[in-house]
């Protein structure tokens, strides 16, 4: 164990954390929240429009101007695939053999609607502490903080290892072209000792958190056809099936439409027991919040609408370790103003399985195709096409080794002297495809997953922000993890 960071080089960390994000990081960050780099998911011609390319160079250029000794820094192209940011920094430390890895992303979601109405998915604006726009929190921050977390290190002259970063802009569309990139870096990333992930999430604003696991997802259209074009429904309704009805009929052979359970037990694991231990002290520190804190509408009664459990270890079971499908689109339905009374040819949705941490999410992908589109009712058209680029169909989640005991207790040490609270361990429900390949990849690394994304934080939906001052204490709490590294 290296020596612990003392008090006085605690608060130095912090304070250049926080000038640092006052300074240098806030405009950088707003600039980028107002470039629509949409992940090739969304934007099929992302390369024409450049976009993707112009968050990368000025990330690129960012890093280069804070000049740190010894930085070896290159935009990493691939012919047909998204660019990726690669950042090497040699050692401080003499004799220091193992390598900290840190991952972010500059890819973006969609715009989304229901923004209000001072704001936008590209329109930046910094009120209350809080950044708003897309992106600026899922994670665009991710390169910024590394670097400044690195440098207070080097500044303050406390010994550090050698750090490399990837920076990728896949991650929104399941990181497809990740893993080409992690082949011709190949023996160049050296020997990792210990991931940082900045792409995750947090309970509260109050403590550091640690993710110690990630679902998979499995996403895709489902399209019924039923009629070659639409037809008056007094004329055919009653002898047409209705495309929506046969839709229905087919997800129900995947989900309890009272319950939202998920019927095929290929699709469950079993909850590891110490998984199950950490939600119920989770469950202790946040209390209801777990679910209180997610905008509900206004329901019958005049009170909020309501949750499928209030049991708070429940609910992070839920949404972290239990499958689940969402509905996140439709297609082949006239907006409302221009519903006339026509039996429609089609009815599309788009798909989002939640898949527990330990399903793999290839053949969850090639099981839930074969479910949905064989012996379709009255012999209708049904297909279900996976989401994915360069054959990546379906992504496998991730459950966090064993730490080790330097990690455990430096985890502990930064969320103390960075936030005055213990560290907290969560589950969370989204995908870092990412995690999986590394823990292939790297066995023996050390994984620090943790994030900004807390409540109400809103990533991939509307008036998204940054908590700028948990940022702050992230990046302080980041270099006393990555000074304790071996």
């Amino acid at each position: 164990m290296n020596a612990p960071i003392r008090p006085a080089e605690a608060a130095a960390l912090a304070a250049h954390a926080d000038q640092a994000w006052d300074q240098r990081i806030l405009p950088a960050l707003t600039d980028y929240i107002a470039v629509p780099a949409k992940s090739p998911m969304f934007d099929a011609a992302w390369a024409e429009h450049g976009l993707l390319e112009r968050v990368v160079r000025d990330a690129a250029a960012w890093v280069e101007g804070r000049r740190l000794p010894g930085l070896r820094l290159e935009v990493l192209r691939i012919e047909g695939r998204t660019p990726l940011v690669f950042f090497d920094i040699p050692a401080t430390r003499a004799g220091a053999t193992d390598t900290v890895l840190l991952y972010g992303h500059l890819d973006k979601q969609p715009e989304f609607n229901g923004w209000r109405k001072d704001l936008g998915p590209w329109t930046p604006k910094y009120e209350g502490g809080l950044l708003y726009g897309r992106g600026g929190a899922d994670d665009g921050y991710a390169v910024y903080a590394a670097i400044t977390a690195i440098e207070a290190l080097d500044q303050q002259g406390i010994a550090r290892p050698r750090c490399v970063g990837l920076i990728e802009t896949s991650e929104e569309s399941g990181s497809p072209d990740l893993p080409a990139y992690i082949a011709a870096l190949g023996p160049r990333l050296g020997q990792v000792g210990l991931v940082v992930c900045l792409d995750s999430g947090a309970g509260n604003y109050d403590q550091l958190w640690l993710t110690t696991s990630l679902r998979g997802m499995v996403s895709g259209v489902l399209k019924v056809e039923i009629l070659s074009e639409g037809v008056h429904s007094g004329d055919a309704s009653g002898v047409v099936p209705s495309s929506f009805r046969i839709l229905r009929q087919v997800l129900d052979r995947l989900e309890d439409s009272k319950t939202g359970q998920l019927l095929p037990e290929s699709f469950h694991c079993a909850i590891p027991a110490v998984r199950v231990d950490q939600a119920r002290a989770t469950a202790a520190i946040l209390g209801d919040e777990v679910w209180k804190r997610l905008p509900w509408a206004c329901g019958a009664d005049g009170g909020p609408t309501l949750p499928t459990t209030t049991d708070p270890v429940q609910v992070l079971l839920n949404r972290s370790w239990r499958p689940t499908l969402s509905v996140t689109g439709v297609d082949g339905f006239p907006d409302m103003a221009s519903a006339g009374n026509v039996l429609r040819p089609y009815t599309a949705f788009k798909l989002s399985l939640r898949l527990p941490p330990l399903v793999d999410g290839h053949q969850a992908s090639l099981r839930l195709k074969t479910l949905l589109e064989d012996n379709a009712p009255y012999n209708a058209r049904v297909t279900f096409q996976p989401d994915g680029r360069a054959g990546a169909l379906g992504a496998t989640g991730w459950d966090a080794p064993d730490l080790a005991p330097w990690l455990e207790q430096a985890l502990n040490a930064a969320s103390q002297a960075q936030y005055g609270a213990p560290v907290g361990y969560i589950g969370q429900g989204g995908t870092i495809p990412l995690m999986s390949m590394l823990a292939q990849g790297f066995p023996r690394a050390q994984m620090m997953v943790c994030g900004v994304l807390g409540p109400r934080s809103n990533a991939h939906g509307p008036n998204e922000f940054l908590h700028v001052p948990y940022a702050k204490r992230l990046t302080a709490a980041v270099s006393q993890v990555i000074a304790a590294c071996p």
